[in-house]
């Protein structure tokens, strides 16, 4: 098994990301004088909500992808895979900022999910390929 170099790298950009949505919701805690929940305060939840749905993706897709890597899968598979991440973690937020019902949010949200646990599904899909 060898570190997964590339992948370490990657989960590096991701927690600067995750780092930036951490700061984003404590600044509309902070502007909206939000100590607990989200007050009510529909930009907040957004927020919210998209630093939560990072944390609760993002970590098992990276630890996959760093599985797969680890245990000697194609480096082109491990590259695209997390650039698609990379992009979809990107695009979820601001897809969540979107007026309801428009492309931008289909574009955006739903493109960033959706991609989020297509790479999710098909590095599982890898190792067990991998395994069998």
């Amino acid at each position: 098994m060898i570190f997964p170099t590339t992948t370490a790298f990657y989960a590096g950009l991701l927690g600067l990301i995750y780092a930036g949505l951490s700061a984003w919701v404590i600044g509309g805690r902070l502007t909206g004088n939000v100590l607990f929940g989200d007050g009510g305060q529909d930009g907040l939840q957004r927020r919210i909500r998209s630093h939560g749905n990072f944390g609760e993706f993002v970590p098992l897709t990276l630890l996959l992808i760093a599985l797969y890597e680890a245990g000697g899968g194609s480096h082109g598979w491990v590259q695209g895979l997390l650039i698609v991440l990379l992009i979809a973690r990107i695009l979820h937020p601001i897809g969540m900022l979107a007026a309801a019902n428009t492309p931008r949010q289909f574009a955006c949200r739903g493109g960033g999910i959706i991609a989020t646990i297509a790479v999710m599904t098909i590095t599982s899909i890898l190792l067990l390929l991998r395994a069998g």
